[in-house]
């Protein structure tokens, strides 16, 4: 029944509802009647399962008039006028603003009821057209958030699709670098509550001193230190979705915590006793069987059972090897158009090196081999820098003479830009700081200018 058309009959009269109610009822149609037609506009949506079956004299608001405010909501859905007074200028006049048919009263009910058959049936259409463009759109996005060709990613896509539209809790297993966060923002893109924030947390990057005031935030003065209110992760994440990344790590106390929220749908500020409800969808990430931490104590067996409602595994990348060039291709093509470098060719060797690769940090790894590649440091061009070394020399040399041509090609990369360099090499700062001291390199030399020539 909640998929049938409903018929929404507006007429200023009680009695006529009541008898159009009846008569319809019996003939199998779902009914709802209106005496107000801003009460009857309020129910209504662009997409509502609807044909409107309306008077056209009414005191406050006549049939022309809501036709024209139905028409500005949704163009295609069907309005039904009906009028006593065999106004044949007024059905004229109705029919060109877009009214679906004119029924004049007394209204014989054999044509009404095939005129109202005729009208549920084109909504229907409509709406089946309607979701098949939105389904087709949305997997055509899908394709272009989720990279992959396996019948692995296939299904991720899939399940994305049917969950996104459910808003249910969610644990999505997976090795580290495979994607859990990619699929968690396309559970958020393509759900009723993407106009939400997505809002995510790694569990296993905060201290347990620290963690339960990041997701439940904490009042003025309730601890050492705490000198003014914090919103949590889980009260900015009203109305969207909460990412809680690394859940196995969270210790058991504020797992017990989180378990109260997602029974009771409120929380309660670290030193506060008054209860804020919350509207969210809580998606968790591990990289661990949450089911069997629960079985050796490590992880709360009610908090899995909770947030298991649907789950989604990634496999990882040495698993689904037709992901392989796809991501990869993806992935230099962003690193092209951020580095604003052109795409190399590939060549047999590096394409050998891609497939063979066991890639044990996933897709994580393939993107920092992207980015090399992109910007001429890529796995192969190391290795013909270390056959290029004076082989002469002892291993030692040969090792500092490695690392600094390494060194020189990231600054190189990234114009001397410290934080990209660092990320692009994959140490920290503060590494490549000390490493940059031990060769003798300075960062402006790698700058790049526009004063040369001026």
């Amino acid at each position: 029944m909640a998929n049938k058309i409903k018929i929404i009959i507006v007429d200023d009269d009680p009695t006529i509802i009541e008898a159009l109610t009846e008569m319809l009822e019996l003939e199998g149609f779902q009914v709802a009647g209106f005496s107000l037609p801003d009460k009857a506009l309020s129910q209504l949506s662009p997409h509502s399962r609807a044909v409107v079956l309306s008077d056209v004299r009414m005191p406050k608001m006549d049939g022309l008039s809501l036709l024209a405010k139905l028409q500005a909501l949704d163009h295609e859905l069907p309005v039904l006028l009906m009028s006593g007074h065999g106004d044949i200028p007024m059905a004229i006049d109705a029919m060109k603003e877009g009214a679906y048919d004119f029924l004049e009263k007394p209204l014989q009910p054999e044509q009404l009821i095939n005129k109202l058959q005729r009208a549920v049936e084109k909504r229907r259409l409509v709406l089946e057209n309607r979701n098949l463009k939105h389904n087709i759109a949305q997997q055509s996005e899908l394709t272009s958030s989720i990279i992959g060709e396996s019948a692995a990613i296939k299904n991720i896509r899939q399940h994305i699709a049917s969950l996104a539209q459910t808003n249910v809790d969610t644990i999505i297993y997976g090795e580290t670098g495979c994607g859990k966060d990619v699929v968690a923002r396309a559970l958020h893109q393509f759900s009723l509550r993407n106009k939400g924030r997505f809002i995510a947390i790694n569990c296993g990057g905060i201290s347990e001193s620290l963690i339960e005031s990041e997701l439940f935030g904490h009042e003025a003065g309730s601890f050492t230190g705490a000198n003014k209110r914090h919103i949590g992760k889980i009260e900015a994440a009203n109305g969207g979705t909460l990412f809680l990344d690394e859940i196995e790590t969270m210790p058991l106390p504020v797992q017990i915590k989180l378990l109260r929220v997602l029974q009771e749908r409120t929380i309660e500020r670290v030193g506060s006793t008054t209860p804020i409800p919350v509207e969210l969808t809580v998606i968790a990430a591990s990289k661990d069987n949450l089911a069997l931490l629960g079985e050796q104590g490590t992880f709360r067996k009610d908090l899995f059972y909770r947030l298991n409602v649907a789950s989604l595994t990634i496999p990882p990348l040495r698993d689904r090897p037709d992901d392989i060039l796809p991501l990869f291709h993806h992935y230099a093509r962003k690193a092209s158009e951020h580095f604003s470098r052109e795409l190399p060719s590939i060549t047999a060797s590096y394409l050998d090196y891609l497939i063979q690769h066991p890639w044990p940090g996933n897709v994580r790894e393939l993107k920092n081999a992207a980015d090399r590649f992109v910007l001429g440091i890529s796995e192969t061009s190391l290795a013909s820098i270390k056959q290029e070394e004076d082989i002469n020399g002892s291993y030692e040399e040969r090792m500092d003479q490695f690392e600094r041509h390494i060194l020189e090609e990231g600054l190189k990369a990234t114009n001397g830009i410290l934080n990209d360099a660092a990320e692009l090499l994959d140490m920290s700062r503060k590494t490549l700081y000390r490493k940059m001291k031990k060769h003798h390199l300075d960062k402006q030399q790698f700058k790049a200018t526009d004063e040369q020539g001026h």
